[in-house]
């Protein structure tokens, strides 16, 4: 076993990740669950944007967004995702690599009801990631979906979690002279028992 010690104490990966944001939602001025998630298109060509990473479980971790989004299309089509985390305020970062599934209709509903209403009737007005002729016509689309779902929508059929089961992980920290920490937990499939080593900066 690689020895470790300090913020890098312990075995579970999923329980370091938690102690880090919680660290981080101290120092961090907004969004520290705030992650930038990579997928990759059709034709093999990355994309990243920033989502929020809201549940962290004992075995995966959870974004939520359109389905039909290009991040959902892109998902959906490989099952595979990484993410990283990066909390300048610590100079720390978490990167995560795993399998992804959509989250069941409880966690999504669930997660979808404690949401703004302005956010939940945003679900149903944004055709996310397809071309949108201006800003007026949004809000016209915004106003008409309040008027037919009201203060209590549903869930929109195509929005909801999606549940990455990661084979990865690597800890990094900051260190003098660029001399970063760096600690990578890999297994050969979700659930199998992690391999731990430490990493050249």
């Amino acid at each position: 076993m690689t020895e470790r010690s300090g913020i890098f104490a312990g075995d579970d990966p999923f329980a370091l990740t938690r102690s880090w944001l919680e660290e981080a939602r101290a120092t961090e001025p907004s969004d520290p669950d705030a992650v930038a998630l990579a997928t990759v298109d059709a034709a093999g060509l990355p994309n990243v944007r920033m989502v929020l990473l809201r549940i962290i479980e004992d075995d995966a971790l959870y974004f939520f967004t359109n389905y039909e989004s290009a991040k959902g299309q892109e998902i959906e089509a490989t099952g595979r995702a990484a993410l990283v985390f990066h909390w300048k305020s610590l100079r720390r970062q978490v990167r995560v690599r795993g399998l992804v599934t959509r989250a069941s209709a409880e966690v999504s509903d669930s997660y979808y009801a404690s949401r703004p209403l302005g956010s939940r009737i945003g679900a149903w007005a944004s055709a996310q990631s397809r071309p949108l002729s201006s800003r007026a016509a949004l809000a016209k689309e915004v106003a008409a979906a309040g008027l037919r779902h009201g203060n209590a929508p549903r869930r929109p059929p195509h929005w909801g979690g999606y549940r990455l089961e990661p084979v990865e992980f690597e800890f990094w920290a900051d260190g003098e002279f660029r001399l970063h920490d760096r600690f990578r937990w890999r297994c050969d499939n979700p659930g199998a028992e992690w391999e731990i080593s430490r990493l050249n900066p």
